[in-house]
């Protein structure tokens, strides 16, 4: 069954974040899951990333990190990602999960401190 999301504080939201090493990204991931930041981590390896950087335009190869965690976790979230994260500006997006397995948003739920 299709859950459609209020704007709650339990509301499920992914973060989005980008690392240079795969390595770093899988020991980011282990940490924010085991600290219950987050319920999940997927990464995605080999995603080619051009930015602008210092007037520069750059092209790098990152590991994209998605984890799917709750509305009132994202503040935590983001000070745990600004104080662990190798990159001088890392990236810290949070897209809103309009609709979703009513049964999977309450395992994210469950899995993530409240």
């Amino acid at each position: 069954m299709i859950e459609r999301q209020n704007d709650s504080s339990k509301r499920v939201v992914l973060a989005l974040t980008t690392f240079f090493d795969l390595e770093k990204a899988r020991l980011f991931g282990t940490q924010v899951v085991d600290a219950q930041l987050v319920a999940c981590a997927n990464l995605q390896a080999g995603l080619e990333s051009i930015y602008r950087w210092k007037g520069k335009v750059e092209t790098e190869q990152e590991c994209l990190v998605i984890m799917k965690t709750v509305a009132s976790q994202t503040e935590a979230l983001e000070k745990f990602v600004q104080e662990n994260h190798p990159y001088a500006e890392p990236e810290f997006l949070v897209l809103p999960v309009e609709e979703g397995s009513a049964t999977y948003l309450d395992w994210v739920r469950q899995n993530v401190l409240e």
